[in-house]
């Protein structure tokens, strides 16, 4: 199955029923690591501390391989890729006892963005029926397309009624002008169609595409988070992720092309030793902040050619922090700066989970407090039954909340049918020109 035809159905691929039960696959492909998820999942009464979960998740099988063929989330050798791909999807096939026909699969590549449009309808003083929702929706929607972009998630998040916002559902209310604010994520089409083929050619098939900052807000944050607002910052080996949530919804994503693997290399060219060790340094004695111990602690370098007539290098773990910190706090100051061009800082307040596998270098948390002025929570995946426990950590976020994503996707909007050609650019019509606007009105 394409992702790339037009949609025939106005309800997302992987959307379950809250009254059904089903099994699904995932996955997360990263710039180290590629994890296969198999789920069953169960309806259960939603609510409670962990927002739009309608269904329990029992990991059934579980497999994970280091990546080759990957980097920043798209494919770079499509053969390497794939026998990746092959290696943890048959671990996690092998572990659940069952095969595996499609994937529910995390995107950070394509210059992942996310947009808002607005647009509106004349309902000359007749009462909101569904069609007229449709209507406004499928009116926003193809105003927000762009030549070469693929949408891979629409989600409303505000009406307004005669220029009043703040509505959640405007069915049968009276009127002059329905308006609707649409928050749109997209991905450039050849990152995504690469990385389909890749799957394809395991003869497995794509059932959807979802954003991995999207995925990883899900998998770590609670509902008081999602509803007050929250910035999800996942911290990978080759992409650094960002999410806002307000409201219960996601309201801003963006992808930056740095991430772990940045300060590996930064160790083993500054070093001059091998990336292999480089990186073993970095997970064992790596530190963003160093203390007052770590000035007499010292490590040995390990030699490129392994020369035994030359004897190692050392250095102190503080002066490895030295190398380890800059990046983190570049790659933090990054973040600050998407941030700030979403307009949504005020919104979110000091509220920020910082996850994803760099997180966990030690200091991360401290920069990303000093540089985004922000009280720090580390994130993990939360309501997941028989997670391994080398599963339950930051690093697995994003895979994690792929299992998620079923029980709300529903709240996404799909065309039931191609309409007119998109306009390029942000629409500024209607009831008012951009979301900014309603979250003014919102906090």
């Amino acid at each position: 199955m394409s992702l790339f035809r037009p949609s025939s159905r106005n309800r997302h691929p992987s959307a379950v029923s809250a009254s059904q039960g089903t099994i699904i696959s995932v996955l997360d492909v990263g710039s180290s690591k590629m994890c296969c998820m198999i789920a069953k999942l169960r309806p259960q009464e939603a609510g409670g501390v962990l927002p739009g979960r309608t269904h329990s998740v029992e990991l059934l099988g579980f497999g994970h391989q280091r990546s080759a063929g990957i980097k920043s989330g798209t494919v770079v050798d499509m053969d390497e890729a794939e026998r990746s791909l092959r290696l943890a999807v048959d671990a996690a096939e092998r572990s659940a006892g069952l095969t595996v026909d499609q994937l529910i699969v995390s995107v950070s590549a394509g210059r992942l963005s996310s947009d808002t449009y607005a647009s509106s309808i004349r309902l000359d003083g007749n009462a909101v029926d569904e069609t007229d929702v449709n209507d406004v929706l499928a009116e926003v929607h193809d105003n927000s397309g762009h030549e070469g972009r693929t949408t891979l998630h629409a989600m409303p998040v505000d009406y307004t009624l005669d220029g009043a916002a703040g509505i959640a559902d405007p069915v049968g209310l009276i009127g002059e002008e329905l308006g609707v604010a649409m928050t749109v994520t997209s991905a450039d089409d050849g990152p995504l169609q690469n990385l389909e083929n890749c799957i394809n050619r395991t003869h497995l098939s794509v059932q959807s595409m979802v954003a991995a900052p999207y995925a990883s807000g899900l998998a770590c944050l609670v509902a008081d988070e999602m509803q007050m607002g929250c910035v999800c910052i996942d911290m990978g080996s080759g992409t650094t992720t960002v999410s806002i949530f307000l409201n219960g919804q996601m309201v801003f994503a963006d992808a930056i092309a740095v991430g772990g693997q940045h300060v590996t290399m930064d160790i083993a060219r500054t070093l001059s030793t091998r990336v292999a060790d480089a990186e073993r340094m970095k997970v064992l004695h790596g530190k963003a902040v160093a203390n007052t111990t770590d000035e007499g602690e010292m490590l040995a370098i390990p030699t490129l050619n392994d020369d035994p007539h030359v004897m190692p290098q050392q250095i102190s773990i503080a002066q490895l922090s030295q190398i380890v910190g800059p990046r983190i706090e570049e790659t933090l100051e990054l973040v600050r700066d998407r941030i700030a061009r979403s307009g949504l800082g005020g919104a979110v307040g000091r509220r920020v989970v910082l996850t994803g596998g760099a997180s966990q270098l030690s200091g991360a948390a401290d920069i990303a407090a000093r540089v985004l002025g922000a009280d720090i929570r580390l994130g993990r995946p939360l309501g997941i039954s028989r997670l391994p426990q080398n599963a339950k950590g930051p690093a697995f976020s994003s895979a994690s909340g792929l299992l998620i994503h079923p029980q709300i996707a529903g709240r996404e909007y799909h065309p039931r049918h191609s309409r007119s050609t998109p306009r390029l650019g942000v629409a500024g019509e209607g009831a008012f020109s951009r979301m900014g606007r309603w979250f003014k009105d919102a906090i």
